[in-house]
């Protein structure tokens, strides 16, 4: 039996992870391990922790990392005590794969710790880029250290080959995320209402909003010019999910407090709202606004348009759905007039989501169960030589 070991750091990772770790569980010739860390374990960020365990998942393994102080020398300390506990703990499980989606710095230590163990990784969402955050290099780390890679476009999968990866190692799947809207069963609108305590209104945002890592002392003024922008829009109710423990990131979720106490009637903030709530709020929402993922892998599978602000996704494949515009109040209040436009609304209607494959998750386990990596030595794979 192949024990796959999946590691998880934070509360969107695993709602991206679940249907993958689902496949996994129920199949009997695999046994599933989690290693779950970062924002899961901290009551700031809402012991995510306690939703895997509901969900019906063993942890395996807790490894706590987060540092309270919000600048840039915390994100160091997380990733040292991150290498030292994951390094430990995966001497404890001693799995055969250890899977990990993404670029946060939580995955990068996972990564190292993994590596330097001699333990196969296998990286989702490899190959994209987020030319604002630090993200973007974590990112490229991984996947130098990995050895199966799970993309999710075809632009993606030829980024990976491009960083030296062997072809035959890498994998289009599409986006993993996108396979709760086949097997899940999204919350109608009156149930959604009553277990948010939150009536949607006749046009509603869903923002959120994370620092741009590799920008210095920005997030307060960006956020700022957002929030100004939303203030043009008096009926337009809100509501936010707060930012990730990146540095500057407990200022923005200050700067969401302060609003929505002093808007009561058409806002609401969560700190982690779940997977299944989020993505139920995204079917009734008219548009997500903010520099979250989510508004470039997900929205355009919800027909609804996404205003991506600033230049942290910079870089991603994107649908026709997607605004993008500066971090100014202007622009901002430019680009969700656009969005809320009958034009603009139809077509993103009909739009089609450019990461989305079908089965993506049972794909992904199926090719780990075929496949025996039988030596960590990686070849590099060199592309044809052009004249520089």
């Amino acid at each position: 039996m192949k024990t796959i070991c999946v590691f998880t750091g934070s509360r969107s990772e695993y709602g991206l992870l679940k249907p993958l770790m689902d496949e996994i569980k129920l199949d009997t010739s695999l046994s599933l391990q989690l290693l779950v860390s970062g924002m899961h374990l901290s009551p700031e960020f809402g012991n995510t922790y306690r939703l895997i365990e509901k969900d019906g998942f063993t942890i395996n393994e807790k490894v706590e990392t987060i540092e309270n102080e919000d600048c840039t020398i915390s994100t160091c300390k997380s990733i040292g005590r991150g290498i030292i506990g994951y390094a430990e703990a995966l001497k404890r499980l001693h799995p055969d794969l250890l899977i990990l989606l993404g670029d946060r710095s939580e995955a990068f230590a996972a990564t190292t710790a993994a590596f330097l163990s001699q333990i196969p990784i296998a990286h989702l969402h490899g190959g994209e880029i987020t030319e604002g955050a630090y993200d973007d290099a974590f990112r490229h780390a991984i996947t130098k250290m990995s050895h199966l890679h799970f993309v999710s476009t075809d632009t993606y999968r030829q980024r990976v080959i491009q960083l030296g990866e062997l072809p035959e190692s890498v994998y289009n799947v599409g986006a993993i995320g996108l396979d709760y809207l086949d097997k899940e069963n999204l919350l109608e609108r009156n149930t959604l209402e009553k277990k948010l305590d939150f009536c949607f209104g006749n046009k509603t945002a869903l923002v959120t909003f994370h620092p741009v890592t590799l920008e210095h002392g920005t997030a307060a003024k960006q956020f700022q010019q957002l929030l100004n922008a939303l203030d043009q829009h008096h009926t337009l109710k809100i509501i936010f999910t707060k930012a990730n423990a990146d540095p500057e990131g407990r200022t923005i979720n200050k700067m969401i407090d302060n609003y929505t106490a002093a808007n009561p009637m058409r806002t609401i903030s969560f700190t982690s709202m779940g997977h299944i709530n989020y993505l139920s709020s995204m079917r009734f929402v008219d548009m997500v606004v903010g520099n979250s993922s989510s508004g470039i892998l997900e929205a355009p599978s919800f027909g609804i348009p996404t205003i991506n602000i600033g230049n942290r996704q910079a870089g991603r494949v994107k649908a026709a759905s997607i605004i993008d515009c500066e971090p100014n109040q202007k622009a901002i209040a430019a680009a969700i007039n656009k969005g809320l436009s009958n034009q603009f609304k139809s077509l993103a209607r009909r739009v089609n989501n450019p990461y989305k494959k079908q089965e993506t998750a049972r794909q992904i386990k199926e090719i780990i169960k075929k496949t025996t990596i039988h030596t960590l030595k990686k070849k590099f794979h060199d592309l044809p030589h052009k004249n520089l």
